[in-house]
């Protein structure tokens, strides 16, 4: 007990993630009671997180320079990974954006610790046979980027600070997502279950939305967020990168 009562919030959130998705493959559906009680208390104990128990302080808005235009968006600190699961911290400069991509096959928690992001969530949905042969899209597309199409929905869209609890995706929802910084400079504490690893099928993709002459004509309708959306997997865009900086929170250990 009095260990335990000197275990970083951290750790403690460390060592339930790693007793959540141990066993990810199985419980990824979220039908899993055992993974939906452990889950709920893997979010409640990241609802208690800020910056402050991480050892990072808020960054200041600064002013653009030679400099700062050639430093990386984002940056990253590794905090800890294991089969199961990695965890670290994003930060992300006044104006920044992580680009639309996805998490196949994962699950994933996301918290802020600091500033203010917008996320918008996608759930992919299934091509039905030369749906896309029926769609026009502007700018029309080559026929190689036919093969790179995905239909799915715009879920969710919503604005997250370090009071708001934390954004949540699994293998089927709001798998694909995009964060943009709001107002300043944010930082968010990630979580992915397992961690990707191309060699096992789970590498990171990234997707541009298009739009389609019908969408464009119904722009006005204000229905968007409920009507099928085609993406395009594309490469990774030429402005964004990420950088790595060192994690000075506590020690974690799982």
């Amino acid at each position: 007990m009095p260990r335990d009562s000197m275990t970083s919030l951290i750790e403690k959130i460390a060592r339930k993630a790693s007793v959540t998705f141990k066993n990810c493959g199985s419980s990824a559906n979220g039908e899993n009671n055992v993974f939906l009680e452990n889950q709920g208390e893997l979010s409640n104990l990241l609802n208690e997180i800020r910056a402050a128990d991480l050892k990072i302080t808020p960054r200041k808005i600064k002013s653009s320079s030679k400099s700062q235009s050639h430093s990386p968006p984002v940056t990253y600190m590794h905090i800890c990974e294991t089969k199961a699961f990695s965890l670290g911290v994003f930060l992300l400069k006044t104006g920044a954006s992580i680009p639309l991509h996805d998490h196949p096959g994962m699950n994933g928690m996301l918290k802020v610790l600091y500033g203010k992001v917008s996320i918008r969530c996608f759930d992919k949905l299934d091509n039905p046979p030369d749906a896309e042969s029926e769609i026009q899209f502007n700018p029309p597309l080559i026929p190689d980027e036919k093969e790179a199409l995905r239909r799915s929905i715009l879920s969710s869209i919503g604005e997250y600070t370090e009071e708001s609890g934390p954004c949540i995706l699994t293998p089927l929802k709001d798998n694909l997502h995009q964060i943009d910084a709001v107002d300043g400079p944010a930082a968010f504490l990630d979580i992915l279950a397992p961690p990707y690893d191309p060699d096992d099928g789970r590498d990171c993709h990234y997707y541009k939305v298009l739009q389609t002459v019908s969408e464009n004509a119904d722009k006005k309708s204000g229905q968007q967020e409920q009507e099928e959306i085609w993406l395009l997997k594309i490469s990774q865009p030429d402005d964004f990168w990420c950088g790595g900086e060192p994690y000075p929170g506590p020690e974690v250990s799982v």
